[in-house]
């Protein structure tokens, strides 16, 4: 049994951290154990090597190095303790649309399960989102998930979605904002459908904070006045609920989290309150 209680509180849209391939191993091979865990280790290493050479003499927007991307986007999965297949089509999924590779070069190095995902997310990029209507909004949500065999093509494009959320500022200011609203319709939901809510939040406030910096930054002042009288409130609830919990003989799990700035901010305009 899980308890969980709601403080009202943001979380902070986490700062661009390329990383490296140290790193993107050592995670990886923190839970990829066993007889398989050496040739894991190699494919994720080899699919960055063709990454690299793949998009070498690349930049974003941004100016950074483009290899950057494609490993910040492997990095998210191992928050969600992908495999190595899935890691290394994250670190491969740009090689086709961006860099000249094709289909039967990554199938011939990396076989055919990694191209089939690459494929995937690639296809992704390519659906046209002309309407961002509710209605449509909601078949198009649907039709990600149709067209994805694989749901790992989903969870490499929700991850690649992310990372650009977060250094979409280099963006123009037209395609930024349909950049984000994409992002609120799409790509926010989509995650929530599959339970990765942590990736829900950052989605929406990275472009709630891009679409309404003032609010935003309101919002974000507002709440950090009275943190510590909020978490006192939580922690004081929870630990009462702990107690009737134990007295009624019941073994639960008590726990709180941080309630984001869109939630609040949406619900704040619904109930029409300051």
């Amino acid at each position: 049994m899980s308890v969980q209680i709601h403080a009202v509180e943001h979380t902070r849209v986490v700062a661009d951290v390329p990383g490296s391939l140290e790193e993107l191993l050592e995670r990886a091979g923190e839970y990829i154990r066993g007889p398989r865990r050496a040739g894991a280790l190699h494919l994720i290493e080899d699919a960055y090597a063709f990454a690299a050479e793949a998009h070498a003499g690349q930049k974003r927007l941004s100016g950074d190095e483009y290899i950057t991307h494609p490993l910040a986007v492997a990095l998210l999965l191992t928050e969600l303790r992908l495999d190595e297949v899935a890691i290394a089509a994250a670190l491969l999924h740009d090689t086709i649309e961006d860099a000249g590779a094709d289909f039967k070069s990554i199938q011939d190095r990396f076989g055919h399960e990694v191209a089939d995902l690459v494929e995937g997310v690639t296809k992704l990029g390519m659906l046209e989102i002309t309407n961002l209507e509710e209605e449509q909004a909601q078949s198009l949500r649907k039709m990600f998930l149709a067209m994805a065999r694989d749901i790992r093509v989903v969870m490499v494009k929700l991850a690649d979605r992310l990372h650009n959320i977060r250094t979409v500022s280099a963006l123009p200011a037209e395609k930024r904002k349909r950049f984000c609203d994409e992002t609120l319709e799409i790509y926010a939901p989509l995650a929530g459908r599959l339970g990765i809510f942590h990736w829900k939040w950052q989605l929406e406030d990275g472009s709630f904070r891009e679409l309404s910096p003032v609010r935003y930054r309101e919002l974000a002042e507002s709440l950090d006045s009275r943190r510590e009288e909020r978490e006192n409130l939580v922690n004081e609830v929870m630990e009462q609920l702990r107690v009737k919990l134990e007295e009624a003989g019941l073994d639960a799990e008590v726990s709180g989290r941080a309630k984001h700035l869109y939630s609040i901010d949406r619900k704040m305009r619904e109930a029409n309150i300051e």
